[in-house]
């Protein structure tokens, strides 16, 4: 049977940016839940419970409201602009029973051949939507790119996935790609023999300076 990560959610009686800042400042973290079938609930999340839920690597999480067990995932989660502190969180529901669609991040594994041999290797696509039930929600979906090589890519072909999930995405959309490293191309100035090169004022002042010198010398 799987396991969800519980969060702890409390019901807030008060609406409104006052209200919230002063939540805040007692070491909560406004939050609402929704569901097509009901009216949004305003709740409230221990800060530090909240940081450790969304740190954790889970996706779905078990809450208990209006005394019964339910189960949630992060539908938005608001940052300050300035300290990137979280200051309100969107949690909807989700049923076990239910197909869902969640983007779960792709994981690159392995030391691709094309960089050993000098290449440098680019991260397209850094997730994928898939469709599962929420208890098959991975924590991430892996790609070997072992055999990657210089001047190839990986695409979402590429990926091997659990009966259970459906990948979404394109299959031709690309993941990785590996590509030779950009060489530092050297200009050369070649002058002819009587052909007059235009000197920057700076440089000309340079080089009478030193005429000079030499001469007192």
């Amino acid at each position: 049977m799987t396991e969800y990560y519980q969060l702890t959610v409390e019901n807030r009686e008060t609406i409104g940016a006052k209200e919230a800042k002063s939540l805040r400042r007692n070491g909560k973290i406004p939050a609402n839940y929704y569901y097509k079938e009901m009216s949004n609930i305003n709740l409230s999340i221990d800060e530090k419970e909240l940081n450790q839920a969304i740190h954790s690597g889970h996706r779905i999480f078990e809450v208990n409201l209006t005394g019964e067990t339910q189960y949630v995932m992060f539908k938005a989660i608001q940052y300050h602009p300035v300290t990137d502190n979280v200051i309100h969180v969107d949690l909807m529901r989700v049923r076990r029973d239910e197909k869902m669609i969640i983007s779960v991040p792709i994981r690159l594994e392995g030391d691709a051949e094309g960089v050993k041999q000098g290449g440098v290797l680019s991260q397209v696509l850094n997730t994928v939507d898939i469709e599962c039930l929420p208890m098959d929600v991975p924590e991430f979906i892996s790609l070997d790119i072992s055999e990657l090589e210089v001047n190839s890519s990986v695409s979402v072909a590429n990926l091997a996935v659990d009966s259970k999930l459906t990948i979404l995405a394109a299959e031709d959309q690309v993941i990785a790609t590996c590509h030779p490293p950009r060489e530092e191309e050297e200009v050369e100035v070649e002058v002819e023999e009587g052909e007059e090169v235009e000197v920057e004022e700076g440089e000309e002042k340079a080089e009478s300076d030193a005429g000079a010198e030499e001469s007192a010398e």
